[in-house]
């Protein structure tokens, strides 16, 4: 039996991340990211995926937005997908990716992947829950589905800077997993999950506003698929300020401390008595700030600067999905994280946040394959004052 799977593409995801934007929603922050020299790295990541299906090309008929939008990832990786529309110009917007998603559910597909953030989460969800005359004969009309009012199957591939929805894998590779189930025959639970968003221009001023957007119908298998972000407990600050000064107590005043996004890490700031930026990273020399909301060129920057001190990165997971890199802080780029060392990671989550995990590993998803594999293992938490837990932590294969 063919596997018929559609993608679409926003190119332009994540562009902002690693300069520290919060974001990619808009053309100002997009022209900004490109001037500041940002790469646009989505279609990387769909091909990291596209790579482990390469084995199954007889197995799989593949449907295709045009050019950068999903058809030239899908050629690179020696596929030859029909393409639905044509694409005028390289500056794509939400609503080519709207437009195209419309155009792919009419091939009945059995998946539709899509790579983006929860922006792009939002235009496939408007694509398809405006779309009329459901196939009763659908073999996804579920009670799920009969709840969700929507009728294709999708899966998202992460490649934004902010991922609050429960509609993407856990990592590329994850996505990947999913459609070798599906090749393999092998019975695929599936259910609705929420798209979240948040307003970039709030969190740039430092406010999380998470707010719900509708339901996708996804593959249900949390090995693979991410949870929805939680936003934390409000009893959370005693747990963060008794980790913050279990931090302060041991503090090397030589050492540069790289200060990763989060209420966490945010708390260690506080007890210092400086200034931080809620969601971007800021670095601390000696207990005092010496840069603040920088991007990743920047801190590679920084340690080239101060070559003898040695460096530390204080950061926290993401609640409720368990992601130490690659949510929020692509900030701290591969490249850093190579030269820091994983010894010298200061991982810090409260009991509460480790015990929602319910057992699943953290991640790992830095867009280098091998050093995510090097990393993948077991690593040290601090959960308290000079309170430490190893726990094991995923690449997310």
């Amino acid at each position: 039996m063919t596997l018929r799977l559609g993608l679409v593409v926003n190119p332009l995801a994540g562009i902002g991340g690693p300069l520290g934007l919060k974001g990619s929603d808009g053309d100002t922050i997009v022209e900004k990211a490109i001037s500041l020299g940002a790469q646009c790295l989505a279609n990387q990541r769909v091909q990291v995926a596209l790579l482990q299906l390469q084995d199954y090309k007889d197995e799989i008929e593949w449907f295709s937005a045009p050019g950068i939008m999903g058809e030239a990832s899908l050629v690179e990786c020696g596929f030859l997908p029909t393409v639905v529309g044509v694409l005028e110009n390289d500056k794509t917007t939400a609503r080519d990716t709207q437009y195209f998603t419309k155009a792919l559910i009419e091939k009945k597909l059995d998946l539709l992947l899509f790579a983006g953030g929860d922006g792009t989460a939002r235009n496939i969800f408007d694509a398809i829950s405006h779309e009329p005359n459901v196939d009763e004969a659908n073999i996804y009309k579920t009670n799920a589905y009969k709840k969700s009012g929507h009728r294709q199957l999708v899966l998202g591939i992460p490649a934004g800077v902010k991922m609050h929805s429960g509609v993407y894998a856990i990592s590329p590779q994850a996505a990947a997993r999913i459609v070798l189930e599906f090749l393999a025959s092998k019975p695929v639970s599936i259910s609705v999950q929420e798209v979240r968003d948040i307003d970039e221009e709030k969190l740039r001023a430092g406010k999380i506003n998470s707010q719900y957007y509708g339901e996708l119908l996804v593959p249900n298998d949390d090995r693979y698929v991410q949870q929805v972000k939680n936003s934390g407990e409000l009893d959370e600050s005693a747990m963060q300020i008794e980790i913050a000064t279990g931090i302060i107590d041991e503090m090397d005043n030589e050492a540069l401390y790289i200060i990763g996004a989060g209420t966490t890490p945010k708390a260690l700031m506080d007890e210092l008595g400086l200034a931080n930026t809620l969601l971007g990273v800021d670095v601390i020399l000696g207990r005092e700030l010496i840069a603040s909301d920088i991007g990743a060129p920047e801190l590679l920057s920084l340690l080239e600067r101060y070559p003898y001190h040695p460096t530390k990165i204080v950061m926290t997971a993401t609640g409720g999905q368990g992601h130490i890199i690659g949510r929020g802080n692509q900030q701290l780029s591969s490249v850093l994280l190579k030269k820091v060392g994983k010894d010298n990671i200061c991982l810090v989550i409260t009991p509460n946040k480790l015990a929602a995990l319910n057992g699943r590993p953290l991640l790992m998803d830095s867009g280098d394959l091998v050093l995510d594999c090097e990393w993948s293992g077991w690593i040290s938490i601090i959960t308290g004052y000079q309170e430490y837990t190893t726990y094991p932590l995923s690449s997310g294969e």
